[in-house]
């Protein structure tokens, strides 16, 4: 009888050995209880504390126009595909030195263009007319008052 005990009792040892290699179902990764809380205060950083500065912001620049003199059976819309825009644009932007280009104007001819005009361009911008700043008539200009002429974006 000595060699059963024995060999139920190896064999009981086996288990328990076994048993002690497998892993706890509740210790898996990522499934085991939530860490505790850390109750030492946040370390500082080592040296001098940041001052805030002031710094004013920096300013948006104004668009810049291009140049153009209008040649020889120039057209509005000509100019305009040639610089990406619209002939409308290119009416406000050029309204307060030339009164026929002002489309707000009873007076608007835009294409009474004269050869030598240099208009105002700014290349592949289109004005919104709803959204313009106002400016004050040019000398010798008959542009009411309250008249916008500045591109926006």
């Amino acid at each position: 009888m000595g060699i059963v005990t024995t060999r139920s009792t190896a064999a009981l040892l086996a288990i328990v050995l076994l048993a002690a290699c497998v892993p706890d179902p509740a210790n898996r990764i990522g499934e085991g209880p939530s860490p505790t809380p850390s109750t030492s205060p946040d370390p500082t950083p080592q040296g001098p504390t940041p001052t805030p500065s002031f710094s004013r912001p920096t300013p948006t620049p104004q668009p810049t126009f291009l140049l153009y003199t209008v040649a020889r059976g120039d057209t509005l819309t000509r100019i305009a595909k040639k610089f990406q825009t619209t002939g409308e644009s290119i009416s406000y932007w050029n309204r307060a030195m030339y009164p026929s280009l002002n489309p707000d104007s009873g007076r608007y001819r835009p294409n009474d263009l004269k050869v030598g005009w240099v208009l105002q361009i700014i290349p592949k911008t289109v004005v919104d007319p709803e959204n313009l700043p106002t400016f004050p008539p040019s000398p010798g200009s008959s542009a009411s008052p309250g008249v916008s002429a500045a591109p926006s974006g």
